[in-house]
């Protein structure tokens, strides 16, 4: 029998929307992976995380990831453009909501929220 192949740039994906609340993790592991379990209980502050993971999912080389997630699905990965521009996106998305998340901490932390 063979197990169903995991695609990385869907896997990506799911961790790029929603990485807070642990989809990429359900898909990958099931519903037994405790860390997926966590995302959903830490909801906003796994949001970043989520981030992370899309990067180190998309990252990952296809030989690596096909020895870790589909080693009996008899199919092989071929990661193209779409991952590549997802990444991309992921990246600035998540640098730009970091960017935003310190400056409102500055804000309170300095003006009291005077500025929003």
């Amino acid at each position: 029998m063979t197990a169903t192949h995991k695609n990385k740039t869907f896997a990506t994906l799911l961790a790029f929307i929603l990485g807070g609340i642990g989809a990429h993790r359900f898909y990958l592991y099931g519903r037994r992976d405790r860390w997926a379990w966590l995302h959903v209980l830490l909801f906003p502050l796994s949001i970043f995380a989520g981030f992370i993971e899309a990067l180190v999912i998309g990252l990952t080389q296809d030989e690596p990831w096909d020895a870790r997630h589909n080693a009996n699905s008899g199919r092989q990965s071929h990661s193209g453009w779409p991952l590549a521009v997802l990444l991309v996106l992921t990246l600035g998305v998540g640098a730009t909501a970091l960017i935003a998340t310190l400056a409102r901490i500055f804000d309170l932390l300095y003006t009291g929220g005077a500025y929003g």
